[in-house]
């Protein structure tokens, strides 16, 4: 009876045993949490990683109370010269709920690798590669000038008003437009060349007339 008691006892002891050492190998310090790239306008609650940034910052979550953290960032291929050049580090403190983020960061445009060291990890560094592109924020216009830009707003202005200046003085200057309205159509005094044409055929008539009926008479 006694010997059936301890080997209940001793099976009881090893099913703990069991079932507690997932629990405390999940909870072993050192090896939880999770580091992200963010955008720099990004929040620091969502959890997701943005690879492709111009301004960025580290964003931790999910380790040890008050972890200290050093980190560091290196040139990768294929934008590296040499790569494992490291361009940036630092450390950090995270809080008590194992959450933390560092300044905005920045580089120059290219691939990098971050990895991330703590006190009492399991193997090797958290890491995230990640690229840095600006050239897209800048919103610049190849090929576009402030004079060409000036020029094209001053034909615009002329189109829509519906008046080119040199076109004006050309035909206020033309001699064949003065000659139309002036020299050919009036004579020296200002009267019509029509008019006088008229009066002397008129003229010329009523005497043809009057020396007819003389002749008859």
């Amino acid at each position: 009876m006694r010997t059936l008691t301890r080997a209940g006892v001793l099976t009881a002891v090893a099913s703990a045993a069991l079932f507690a050492a997932p629990s405390a190998h999940a909870t072993a310090p050192g090896d939880n949490g999770t580091v992200k790239i963010h955008d720099a306008t990004t929040g620091e609650e969502p959890r997701r990683n943005e690879p492709h940034v111009c301004t960025f910052y580290l964003d931790a979550f999910g380790f040890d109370a008050a972890q200290q953290v050093d980190w560091h960032i290196e040139a990768w291929a294929p934008t590296a010269a040499t790569k494992g050049e490291t361009v940036k580090s630092g450390a950090i403190t995270l809080d008590a709920d194992g959450h933390g983020r560092t300044e905005d960061l920045s580089l120059p445009d290219g691939h990098y690798k971050l990895f991330w060291n703590f006190a009492g990890e399991k193997g090797a560094a958290k890491h995230k590669v990640f690229w840095t592109d600006c050239a897209d924020d800048e919103g610049s216009q190849p090929g576009s000038t402030p004079s060409a830009s000036a020029s094209s707003s001053a034909s615009a202005a002329a189109s829509a008003s519906g008046s080119t200046p040199s076109g004006s003085a050309a035909a206020s200057s033309s001699p064949s437009a003065q000659g139309a309205t002036g020299d050919l159509a009036e004579t020296g005094n200002g009267a019509p060349v029509g008019l006088l044409g008229g009066l002397a055929a008129a003229l010329v008539a009523a005497g043809g007339y009057l020396v007819f009926r003389r002749r008859k008479a």
